[in-house]
């Protein structure tokens, strides 16, 4: 559940586990401009920086970031990029972070943007993205101290906030502001509103050289410094030197490819797409249409949590950058849970309850009734999920400024030439030349690597879907939403050349080890009988179809890793690999995008150390692994 808040007579916030004010008596604003963005000699701190990273403890109801996020927007002067990193262990409600912000009409518009993404905040780390990826809020949910150990970033300043010492003493303790110095480098700012001789002291014994300066009325003094130990600090973790944007070339242009593109594009890097085909998007990522759904388990794995934070920034990416109802809808998902009950975790009965039904519960009786299933059938609703046409997601991503795509250029090596990598076609002609090389072709990317002498351990996975166009009535008889879990069912996907026709999509199969793209009549077959298992009725009404010859088919080869995450990471210095996607691409591209991005300019992670850690390509081959779908 969020964080209970008392509105106290004269609209403070208040809060009851803590018997503390949210936000002084002179008022949260004149505190967040005078005593954190001023103590920290902002916005003239970063003028005309590429970038500019801002950590703060204790977020709060967001006040601290909408008026620096403002500061931001009206600085002509601003860095391309601003990072917002912010800890927070118990989030408050949407509604109550709006609630905050009325009475401040020139913060207003901001407080509704983030409003629209504040759901969904389970423990860990979740990016929240504005002004067209320019302004980066990384909420961090949980204990200052652990989650600040799942990140590796040098904040440029520090917001010291929570609530006083004395009734929250966890959040300035020795241990807690050690992990803040963790994230600081020499001359990082810091301001807070507390002078407690403790804290003071806990600072200086992190290596800050903090002063009193004269206090917002009614507080006499607030304190104000900067990180310059006398000692040479020494990382837990190597913080890398950020990257000088140049020239990148990236192979391939399906969802991995132009996602990383579009990332890079946006922190000032000029970024070819090479493709051998003759249209973005035409291999697996060509796919008609997908389901993107949250994956879900009892001990919430590795691949629950990344089909999650992936999720989260993909339909930030689709709501801005796509057309509701014709290239993706947010209509929620239906998942029959045939093979197995999906349990979901202990803790989302619990203490995250309100956070865990943002994202997955158990379907209702009417969701079921619409889906034609009885109301005893063991299934989930998952309520951020919908369907998305991959290929318009591609496009709009190789529209990003700095983002150049050809086609027909198929790429045969690359060789080191200098301080660049060349690329070369069969022929040994120069197709490109850039320092920085991303390799994102899918399961090419296997026979790409091993001219080079890179082993990767990525598996072909064929898969066809069968679809065709409404007939008259159809749409009375079909979900209103997708289904899946056992193969899926989109019910009404807008498709080019049917004018406002419909199609229904259903599939698809999945082949492993099988790289062929050839259309085989018996795999639709194998679509309906998987359909017949996971929504009975709609089979039956669609079965006249597939027997009369109106069904279509598409078939791809979709890129897949014994692990079943994704492959991120560098195959040798400024060679990267981004594949390994299989069925969720919508649900990982974006996500690695960023995290590539990051690791390059030593920003904060969009997710966990650990979790990103996790997707580190593997260039050996394993034994095969159940499968996850």
């Amino acid at each position: 559940m969020s964080e209970p808040i008392e509105w106290l007579a004269d609209g403070t916030p208040y809060s009851p586990r803590f018997g503390d004010r949210y936000r002084s008596a002179c008022g949260g604003l004149s505190q967040a401009r005078e005593v954190f963005l001023k103590g920290c000699g902002l916005p003239a701190a970063w003028a005309s920086q590429p970038q500019w990273c801002i950590l703060e403890t204790g977020f709060g109801l967001g006040l601290n970031f909408l008026v620096t996020w403002a500061a931001w927007k009206a600085d002509p002067l601003r860095p391309r990029l601003l990072h917002f990193v912010s800890t927070e262990a118990f989030p408050a409600s949407p509604e109550d972070v709006l609630r905050s912000a009325r009475d401040h009409p020139e913060l207003l518009a901001l407080a509704q943007e983030l409003q629209r993404q504040f759901w969904g905040l389970l423990p860990g780390i979740h990016r929240l993205a504005f002004e067209g990826g320019q302004v980066l809020l990384t909420l961090c949910i949980g204990n200052t101290k652990a989650m600040l150990r799942e990140q590796s970033f040098e904040a440029d300043s520090v917001y010291l906030d929570g609530f006083s010492p004395p009734r929250n003493p966890d959040m300035w303790d020795a241990h807690a502001l050690k992990a803040v110095a963790r994230c600081c480098r020499r001359g990082t700012r810091v301001a807070t509103w507390t002078v407690a001789r403790g804290v003071r002291d806990t600072l200086a014994q992190c290596g800050f050289v903090v002063g009193k300066v004269p206090g917002l009325p009614p507080k006499r003094e607030n304190l104000q410094g900067s990180f310059d130990p006398a000692w040479e600090p020494r990382k837990t973790r190597p913080v890398s030197v950020p990257r000088t944007p140049g020239h990148c070339v990236v192979i391939g242009s399906g969802l991995a490819g132009a996602a990383v593109a579009a990332s890079l594009a946006r922190r000032g890097w000029q970024v070819l797409v090479l493709d051998a085909a003759a249209a973005p998007a035409t291999g697996a990522s060509g796919l008609p249409g997908g389901v993107m759904a949250p994956h879900v388990s009892p001990d919430d794995s590795l691949f629950s949590r990344l089909s999650r934070s992936g999720i989260r920034i993909t339909l930030q990416h689709a709501e801005a950058l796509l057309q509701a109802g014709s290239d993706w809808s947010r209509s929620g998902v239906l998942e029959h849970c045939i093979r197995h009950p999906r349990v979901r975790p202990a803790a989302w009965q619990q203490g995250d309850a309100g956070a865990a039904r943002d994202w997955s519960r158990p379907a209702g009786t009417a969701q079921l009734a619409q889906a034609g299933l009885p109301p005893e059938t063991p299934a989930l609703w998952h309520v951020q999920a919908g369907w998305v046409k991959p290929a318009a997601l591609v496009r709009a991503w190789l529209a990003t400024p700095g983002v150049q795509w050809r086609g027909q250029a198929t790429v045969n090596r690359w060789v080191r030439q200098g301080g660049a990598w060349q690329v070369l076609d069969a022929h040994g002609q120069e197709l490109a030349r850039a320092e920085l090389l991303v390799l994102a072709a899918g399961y090419a990317s296997r026979a790409l690597a091993r001219g080079t002498g890179q082993h990767l351990a990525l598996q072909a996975v064929r898969g066809q879907v069968s679809w065709a166009w409404h007939e008259p009535g159809m749409a009375d008889v079909l979900p209103p939403f997708p289904v899946n879990g056992h193969g899926g069912l989109i019910p009404a996907l807008p498709l080019a050349g049917g004018a406002d026709r419909l199609a229904w999509m259903a599939g698809s199969s999945f082949e492993r080890d099988n790289a062929s793209t050839e259309i085989r009549p018996g795999d639709a077959q194998h679509n309906l009988a998987r359909l017949r298992a996971l929504l009975p009725g709609t089979a039956c009404q669609l079965a006249d179809q597939f027997g009369n010859g109106k069904v279509n088919a598409w078939a791809g080869v979709r890129c897949a890793t014994l692990t079943h995450l994704p492959a991120l990471g560098l195959l040798e210095p400024d060679l990267w690999l981004c594949s390994g996607m299989g069925s969720r691409g919508l649900s990982f591209a974006a996500l690695c995008g960023e995290l590539l991005a990051a690791r390059l300019h030593a920003e904060p992670l969009p997710l966990a150390q650990h979790l990103a850690d996790a997707l580190l390509p593997r260039q050996t081959a394993a034994a095969p692994t159940p499968e996850v779908r």
